[in-house]
């Protein structure tokens, strides 16, 4: 039986800021090859130098998300312009042991950190003499335990700063205050215990002060292991059963990715897909590229619909759970206000069937109200009220 004025059916709240300019950093020690997993990403050139703190200031893009679908869609109308959806990733610089006392790049490395709603967690597991290590030997178990413990060692100076602040008010009467403190409290234990924020059972009403605070360590993390090329393709490598166990016993959910920094740079280096494929193909390996967007993607709670014709595909990108109203209204603010109805083909059954016309005359097209929960791949036509000055429908 749920506690008294406690529903059944609460939706759980979500950890983590709201919208669809979400951003994902890039986050390690130096030299473990972030710079160079940027660079493979997003196609760009970021220094990516044999030295710590080559990458200072932060370096952003964004990268189209790989999508079979919006593929397919493209093929099949021969759209004037193709807008896939994009994730945005951000280039952090190294951190080093002590940065949350501001040792390194210190407190501006971690100011990064806060303006980005997830991580992937850059892991060294290559030798390489080439390559200095900033530790002095390449110990990736070790590596992990820095660079999560100087980012609770953040949080844990910061809730206890703000408890000081907010017991100061409430030992003053302040009774909204004196509940805030009882909460900042329990968050200052958790990061004592050395759980991270995101593994935390919290209340939905706990959830709404976290997500007022953003702690580090409430972001939610991608572990990539940065192999060599030759241990990427045997799929060997004597540090994986060890980071395997290391985030078991320190992650109650996670992903881990093992990829091969150098094997992503030497095909971005190829002058097309047909090249990058027959070097896959004679190497005996698979890109990991396509699974790190995908993944990070996902990770921020983001999903898209699509739009299509001839004019244009779109891929809209929206939050896990929007409803229709809210997901028309990101292709413009009168589609929400005025808001009809939208008109539905799974993409699945779209491309059984073949065309808009035979998915109708199957039962497949389907007309939504207000209450529709957007489906990932949905493919939406929004009939709308054009009386906020806007004509016709799209």
């Amino acid at each position: 039986m749920p506690p008294k004025g406690k529903k059944d059916d609460e939706v759980k709240a979500i950890l983590g800021r709201f919208g669809t300019s979400l951003k994902i950093g890039i986050v390690g020690l130096p030299n473990v090859g972030k710079s160079t997993t940027f660079n493979v990403l997003t196609k760009s050139e970021a220094p990516a130098e044999n030295f710590p703190f080559c990458t200072k200031d932060p370096n952003e893009a964004r990268v189209p998300v790989p999508d079979e679908r919006f593929d397919f869609l493209c093929d099949f109308h021969k759209p004037l312009s193709k807008v896939p959806a994009f994730l945005h990733v951000m280039d952090i610089a190294g951190l080093v042991k002590g940065a949350s006392e501001g040792l390194g790049l210190g407190n501006a490395f971690l100011s990064n950190i806060s303006a980005c709603d997830a991580i992937y967690h850059v892991v060294r597991a290559f030798s390489d003499a080439d390559i200095t290590h900033v530790e002095g030997e390449v110990n990736p178990v070790r590596d992990l335990d820095i660079i999560s413990s100087e980012l609770r060692y953040k949080d844990l100076a910061k809730a206890r700063d703000m408890c000081e602040s907010v017991k100061r008010q409430a030992d003053r009467g302040d009774k909204k205050k004196q509940k805030e403190l009882v909460m900042l409290e329990l968050f200052k234990k958790h990061l004592e215990e050395e759980k991270n924020i995101r593994d935390g059972d919290w209340s939905n009403e706990e959830i709404e002060v976290l997500n007022s605070i953003l702690f580090l360590t409430a972001k939610p993390v991608i572990y990539l292991v940065n192999l060599s090329e030759k241990d990427f393709i045997r799929k060997k490598n004597k540090w994986l059963g060890k980071i395997k166990s290391w985030i078991d016993a320190h992650e109650a959910t996670t992903t881990l990715i093992p990829f091969s920094a150098s094997l992503e740079y030497d095909l971005a280096c190829l002058p097309d897909d047909a090249a990058r494929e027959a070097h896959l193909k004679e190497v005996g390996a698979t890109s990991s590229l396509e699974k790190i967007v995908k993944t990070g993607f996902e990770t921020l709670n983001l999903e898209y619909f699509f739009t299509a014709g001839k004019d244009e595909v779109k891929a809209w990108t929206i939050q896990k759970g929007t409803k229709a109203p809210q997901a028309a209204g990101k292709i413009h603010t009168d589609f929400e206000k005025g808001f009809i109805m939208a008109e539905v083909m799974n993409f699945d059954d779209f491309k059984e069937l073949g065309s808009e016309a035979k998915c109708k005359a199957a039962g497949k097209y389907r007309q939504q109200g207000r209450q529709y929960v957007v489906m990932d791949g949905d493919i939406i036509f929004f009939k709308f009220n054009a009386g906020a000055g806007l004509k016709g429908k799209k």
